[in-house]
């Protein structure tokens, strides 16, 4: 894969237009409103930038995965939310104001956190110190981040409607393209897939379970509420996989297909605990609200 069209012009093109399409969804007061539920925003923002890259190592050591695999792992678990996370939130009664500010706020932030993580994880897995998202690399990923986010702020707020009416067909194009780069990535390393999704699906899976229950707990113990807990669950049990698989297979990024493996097994593994919990979490709000009405 390495050095092919699909790497280096289609995979970039496709993640600039995914974040289009969130900044189509967003606005300025998307940003503001940190002010007015800042505690919320620490606590979730705190969870995944510290907390859930820790458990990711702690299962990378335990399941001791090989270099590549372990370093793809911790690239994922510094990836930001993905806005998949606003949907499940809505279907779990959790609170998508809220999402829809952690997703823009920890886009954001990722730029800077994301290259630390995975340098950090080149140096401590591999020995590297010299290859990564060095700092020319790092303004490649504020670009196909942050610019197509800006862009599409720009246009919603000159053109609201066009921007609503391209909101679903963005959302439906980015699952597609999600499928079509796992199945690249998957299909480049064939020869090791099996192997490779042994040794990892299971760490993708406990990756996914632990970051929804420690979403959703840390928030509790803060004392938020529930709706909130909720949408700081899907927030940070749901990573940008198209993100994190562009960093890995991008010629002018990581180029390393073994490192897309982790990532391209979460993106098929994570939908089916992320929809049990949604799942559970919508039909306790049910049954707490039928037995307070009657």
């Amino acid at each position: 894969m390495n050095d092919s069209v699909l790497t280096s012009v289609m995979l970039p093109i496709a993640l600039a237009i995914i974040m289009l399409g969130l900044g189509l969804t967003l606005t300025v007061a998307d940003f503001t409103r940190v002010l007015r539920m800042p505690r919320a925003v620490l606590v979730a923002l705190g969870t995944q930038v510290l907390l859930l890259p820790a458990i990711c190592f702690g299962l990378v050591k335990l399941f001791d995965l090989a270099p590549a695999l372990a370093v793809g792992m911790m690239l994922l678990a510094a990836s930001p939310g993905g806005t998949t996370a606003n949907l499940f939130s809505h279907l779990a009664g959790g609170d998508v104001a809220l999402n829809v500010t952690l997703t823009a706020v920890n886009s954001v932030l990722a730029v800077i956190t994301l290259p630390i993580v995975v340098n950090l994880s080149l140096a401590h897995f591999m020995g590297d110190g010299e290859i990564g998202l060095q700092p020319a690399k790092m303004l490649q990923v504020f670009a196909i981040v942050l610019v197509p986010v800006a862009l599409g702020m720009l246009i919603r707020s000159k053109k609201p409607g066009f921007a609503a009416q391209m909101t679903r067909p963005v959302k439906i194009g980015s699952i597609v393209v999600l499928a079509l780069v796992i199945f690249a990535a998957i299909y480049t390393e064939r020869d090791n897939v099996l192997d490779y999704i042994a040794a990892v699906g299971a760490v993708a899976l406990l990756l996914n379970v632990l970051s929804l229950a420690f979403g959703y707990a840390v928030p509790k113990l803060a004392k938020l509420g529930e709706r909130q807990s909720i949408a700081c669950s899907m927030e940070i049990g749901i990573h940008n996989a198209t993100l994190a698989l562009t960093i890995a297979l991008s010629p002018s990024l990581l180029n390393n297909s073994e490192m897309s493996i982790p990532v391209a097994v979460y993106g098929i593994v994570m939908f089916f605990p992320t929809a049990a919990f949604a799942f559970y979490l919508s039909r306790r709000a049910r049954t707490r609200t039928a037995a307070e009405a009657s």
